[in-house]
């Protein structure tokens, strides 16, 4: 059971691995015609991971289903309230803002950078919202595709990070495989028991299908959502359906 919750972030993981192998293997960067089918493609199967989630996470007579969507879009109003309280997307932009310093200063002609390889990637590997959204529906048995979205993301950060941190992007598969794994094993062993014995997957799962839809707004820079400060809802959502059943 343990191995099935990690499936996701081993992926995630391995797919870090080898695009810092494959970085290091060819020199030219892909094209931007390429860069940019491959952001649309990804875009494209993130905004299919949240619609899908969402939908098969809502049950019962049309009735009931407005009345579950209008229990998980209260729970993110007050979890974006929370987020805030807790100035969560401010601390996911200050590792932003942490990572662009590094990264400019690592510029080809500007000398240095490859010691912060792992620090830089890492910061940036596990702040990315996706990743706890996916460690968390995989746990309560979404499946993994969320997850292998991000892998494909990360693995292609990483190949294009190499020309910068050399083949230390690598090591940042550790620290995600621990804060994914960490997160997983959390949920799937303490949280899922309990959400299972009270009928309250579905509500969490699908908060995480729209906030991961949020996540495909980012991909396709449609819309700048914060999505760090709803990550409470994923909490409100389970327990305002334990007390409004």
């Amino acid at each position: 059971m343990n191995a099935l919750l990690l499936l996701g972030t081993l992926i995630n993981s391995g797919a870090i691995v080898l695009g810092t192998g494959v970085g290091c293997l060819r020199k030219r960067p892909f094209s931007v015609e390429n860069q940019f089918f491959l952001k649309a493609v990804l875009g494209a199967a993130a905004a299919f991971a949240g619609v899908w989630l969402t939908w098969k996470s809502l049950n019962g007579t049309p009735g009931h289903i407005l009345w579950q969507l209008a229990v998980v879009l209260l729970a993110m109003v007050l979890g974006k309230v929370v987020g805030r309280l807790l100035q969560l997307q401010k601390l996911s932009n200050r590792l932003g803002q942490f990572a662009r310093r590094r990264i400019a200063a690592a510029t080809p002609g500007r000398g240095g950078g490859y010691s912060d390889g792992v620090n830089v990637c890492s910061a940036l590997f596990c702040a990315a919202p996706l990743g706890i959204l996916g460690a968390i529906s995989e746990s309560l048995g979404a499946g993994p595709l969320p997850l292998l979205i991000k892998a494909v993301m990360d693995g292609l950060a990483a190949f294009s990070f190499v020309a910068l941190f050399g083949w230390t992007v690598a090591l940042s598969a550790l620290p995600v495989l621990a804060f994914q794994g960490t997160i997983s094993l959390a949920v799937g062993l303490l949280a899922l028991p309990w959400l299972s014995a009270h009928h309250l997957v579905d509500p969490v799962n699908a908060t995480v299908g729209l906030l991961i839809f949020a996540v495909s707004l980012l991909i396709f820079e449609v819309r700048r959502v914060e999505v760090a400060d709803y990550l409470p809802s994923l909490i409100w959502a389970p327990l305002l359906t334990l007390w409004l059943a």
